[in-house]
Formats: C-alpha cells, structure tokens, sequence
C-alpha cells in the first residue's frame, strides 16, 4: 500500500513477547540440522515481535533462494526479478549491523527519504510493508543478516525492540556457524560414498562454482575435463554450452524443486566419452549458508578396473590370450590400442575377439564389456 494511504498518526497493536522471543530462540537448533525448519522459526518469530514478514540475506551474494516467511514470497520475487537488491538503501546499515548493532530504517534514513525513496514506493508499500529491523550474524566467515518487516499498524521498532532483538544476534550465529559445518560434513560424507564406488563427483553451489569433489574425480580430470577458477570447464564446445545451461538452470530454480536437467555426453579426442548427470543436495547438505546446490556425477571419467584376467579365463573358458584381451576391453579400450598393448597384430586381436565372442554369447563389444565388467 502507498506511503499516501498511511499518513497520520503511527498505530502500534503489538509488543515483542520477550517470553515467547526466548522459546523461539532456544529452537534455533533445528534449522542447524533440518534448514526446512527455517520458515516456521521465522514464522514464530514474528508472533513474538508483532511483525508480519522475515526472510534471511547475505551481505555479500543476494540469491532469491533464501529462507523467508511465506507472507513475504511474491514480495521477494518482485524485489530480486527487479534488482532492487542491487540499489536497496538499507544495505548502507550492513557494516552496523556485523558490528553487533540492531539496525531499523531510522537508523539509515530520515523519514522525509523513506518517503520518496524509490525502492519504498515500488516494493515496500505496495506490499504492504513499512518498517524494517536487521539483526547481523555470522555463518562462519559470511555475513548474514536476518531481516523482519512490519506493517504501518504494526508499527516501527523502538529502542526497547532493538535492545530485546538484540538477544537474537549471538544465538543466530551459533546456529549458522553449526549448519555450515554440518552441512560441510554431509556433502564430504555425500561424495565420498561414491568416491567408494569409483564414482567421479563434485558440488556446485547456486553460482555454478565448483564447492567440493571428491579424489577419483581429482585423479580423472585432465586439459579435456578440468576445473580452474572453481568452474568445471570442458573442451567440448557443444558439450559446455550445455553445461553452462544447466549453470544457469540451477541458478533459476528454487531449492525445494528438483532441477531438470538431462545427461550431458561429453566427447574426448583419445579416451572414451564421459556423461555427465546431476543429482540433488539433501539434508543438512542443503544449508543455505554452505550454498551447494547439485552433484554432478561424471561416468566413464576415469578408466575401468580391469577385471582379474584369470577369473575371466575361468568364468568363460577364454585362453589366456583371450582373456587379458578381453580384460582391457572391459576398461573402455579399443581394439586397436589394447592389440598394441598387449603387443600383438591387430588382425590377431580381431581374432582372438571372434573366439571370445563366441564363447561368452556376445555378439558386440558393448555386450562384452557388460559381461565381463559385473566380474571386477
């Protein structure tokens, strides 16, 4: 609603409930395991200080995707689809605000500029906003803010606010600290169960900046497939134009949907080609002070273990010749460079493939390569 429907005497129908503030404050803990839980402790924590919306931000990265009451969405998307958080006044009170200080519009700005202020005029009121109060914390070394609105009814926030929001502060960034730590150790734990399996993974955040992999995605990267400057970044023209689509897709899609995204095949001059797929971060992975955002899982990125010639020998009746063939086809080789490998001719090779073909049931390469690797 426009500043001019709300001229006249300030109406002030709430008090913060310092006794309910308290409850609200001790179950900070859970949005430190579950960061589903952020929008009901904010949504309590409004009851407790008569406000009508809050929502978190970061000093440093505005993203839309952050924790917020649900009072406050359609405004939250107005005000990021805009850009105002490029040309938000209150952002002058950030510095105060990590100096421990609870920081409300007056403290920034005279009434006469909130008045005229663009941003004031085009998404507060409209929306049915007036007054703000900002709390900084710490999610360990990022400064975050969380931010509560209230309606000109409610009213704006006194010095006696300020000093009880100011219990807030400290417990805020113990609960931040604590998920971005909890959240590190299940994304570690996440990619390093499939660095078991031999499976090549990294983390990216909403940025489409790499945050974590994991050691057989270290050992398989090479000029083809690489990070540098926290990207991932690709030789395969087609196959980074694809990647930088998905960059963008997880940068647009909220957290609680599933982002939907097709394999990326990528091509490599001397080694087999690589898919690349995505998968979803859950649990306390998902913090939004750690930021991640997707695994990418790229199969076929380091080479196959080859089966144990022998058991393969054993399993299908193969000579031994055939056998160490048919163990370095299973690791993605082509005929021609394990015939060099294995220092026979490649007509040789052809033939000791027919015989194998034979005896396995196989009738193409593909075929093979399936068989014999369910041996390793």
């Amino acid at each position: 609603m426009p500043w001019a429907r709300r001229r006249g005497p300030l109406l002030r129908t709430n008090k913060i409930d310092n006794q309910e503030l308290s409850k609200v404050i001790d179950r900070l803990g859970e949005a430190a395991v579950n960061p589903d839980a952020w929008r009901d402790i904010m949504d309590d924590i409004c009851k407790a200080v008569g406000a009508s919306a809050a929502l978190l931000l970061q000093s440093d990265i505005r993203t839309p995707d952050v924790p917020r009451t649900e009072s406050i969405d359609e405004g939250t998307q107005f005000y990021f689809r805009n850009n105002w958080h490029l040309k938000d006044p209150r952002a002058r009170g950030f510095p105060r605000m990590m100096a421990g200080e609870v920081v409300t519009d007056l403290d920034v700005m005279t009434l006469e500029q909130i008045r005229s202020d663009p941003m004031y005029n085009e998404v507060l009121f409209p929306f049915g906003y007036r007054w703000f109060a900002g709390i900084g914390f710490w999610a360990d070394t990022a400064a975050w803010a969380l931010t509560i609105q209230r309606t000109g009814r409610e009213g704006m926030f006194e010095t006696r606010d300020k000093q009880l929001l100011a219990q807030l502060a400290p417990r805020l960034t113990e609960t931040a600290t604590l998920a971005t730590a909890v959240g590190r150790v299940a994304l570690t734990s996440m990619i390093d169960v499939l660095s078991h399996v031999r499976q090549p993974a990294l983390v990216l955040n909403r940025e489409g900046m790499v945050l974590r992999t994991n050691e057989v995605a270290d050992c398989g990267f090479d000029d083809e497939i690489r990070i540098r400057e926290r990207r991932l970044v690709l030789r395969d023209k087609q196959a980074m134009t694809k990647l930088d689509q998905l960059i963008s897709l997880i940068r647009s899609t909220p957290d609680a949907i599933a982002i939907p995204a097709s394999p990326i095949l990528i091509r490599r001059t001397t080694k087999p080609p690589v898919v690349l797929r995505i998968l979803p971060v859950d649990g306390a992975a998902r913090s939004v002070f750690l930021g991640a955002r997707a695994v990418l899982i790229l199969s076929n990125l380091v080479p196959r273990a080859a089966p144990d010639p022998a058991l393969i020998g054993q399993a299908f009746d193969l000579t031994r010749a055939e056998a160490r063939l048919a163990a370095l086809l299973a690791t993605g080789a082509s005929i021609d460079s394990a015939s060099e490998h294995l220092g026979i001719s490649r007509e040789t090779a052809r033939n000791h493939l027919k015989a194998i073909f034979s005896k396995t049931g196989a009738h193409r390469q593909s075929e093979l390569v399936t068989l014999v690797s369910q041996l390793a």
